[in-house]
């Protein structure tokens, strides 16, 4: 078997995603994690605070919920479910955060939780800020 009739046998046992479930599913935690964030919002509102607390309380919620479930292992279940649809709220970002501290542990303290915590968030912090940066100083002279 050369490496073309090879690749076509493997082509015929992959599995084929299912597209329109996927997308489906992203689309309904994904807005299921939204809704549950602006139903905090809105009970905080609600309660007394200014919107200013409310969106902060909003935020701090959802990435503690996102790490106590990384912890516990209930997210990589819900995204092997809802797939993207984990990845972009606050939520993945705490995910990503909470399962890089979790994998490294055991390396200490310093060597292993501190410098590897941010292996996968750190790139989106810098880009984020240096954005950020951009977005100011085009706004400043525009």
């Amino acid at each position: 078997m050369d490496k073309q009739e090879y690749k076509k046998f493997i082509e015929g046992k992959k599995p084929k995603p299912n597209t329109l479930k996927n997308v489906c599913m992203a689309f309904l935690i994904g807005g299921a994690i939204c809704l549950l964030g602006e139903g905090i919002k809105q009970i905080c509102l609600h309660n007394g605070c200014e919107i200013k607390a409310a969106t902060a309380w909003t935020a701090v919620s959802l990435i503690f919920l996102g790490s106590v479930l990384t912890g516990l292992g209930v997210y990589d279940k819900i995204s092997k479910v809802a797939g993207a649809g984990t990845l972009v709220p606050i939520t993945g970002f705490a995910n990503a955060v909470t399962s890089s501290a979790i994998e490294f542990k055991t390396e200490g303290f310093v060597a292993g939780l501190g410098s590897k915590m941010f292996a996968v968030a750190g790139p989106v912090i810098i880009y984020g800020v240096v954005s950020g940066v951009f977005a100011g100083i085009l706004h400043l002279v525009f």
